[in-house]
């Protein structure tokens, strides 16, 4: 998934990943962006995470704290809430339905609902 998806793909579920990821610990933008990396997201344009957690902060899903690095710079970490764990859950079930609705007309598969 590297560099070949498209930004708008991508940004439709980009909430959700940086929602999995921050349940797994606190972290950075900029450690959020390498974590993003580490799993193949090398597409994000720069200047979409800082908005996003500005954005999913305003909403409720996470919370910020500043904490000062062992190079003395200042970070803002951000912590996922309880709210945040609930939209972390809904778009993994989400996710989850996407992928067998999008696998299904891949393989030219009629959606069955009793599934």
């Amino acid at each position: 998934m590297a560099e070949n998806v498209s930004s708008q793909l991508l940004k439709g579920v980009l909430q959700g990943i940086m929602l999995v990821i921050l349940a797994k610990k606190p972290n950075y933008g900029y450690g959020i962006t390498k974590e993003m990396n580490d799993y193949g997201l090398l597409a994000i344009p720069k200047g979409t995470i800082y908005p996003l957690l500005t954005s999913m902060t305003n909403k409720g899903l996470l919370t910020t704290e500043m904490h000062t690095a062992e190079s003395g710079r200042d970070r803002k970490y951000y912590y996922i809430t309880e709210e945040g764990l609930v939209e972390k859950a809904k778009f993994i079930s989400e996710w989850h339905e996407l992928v067998g609705i999008v696998g299904g007309v891949v393989k030219g598969e009629l959606y069955d609902e009793n599934q």
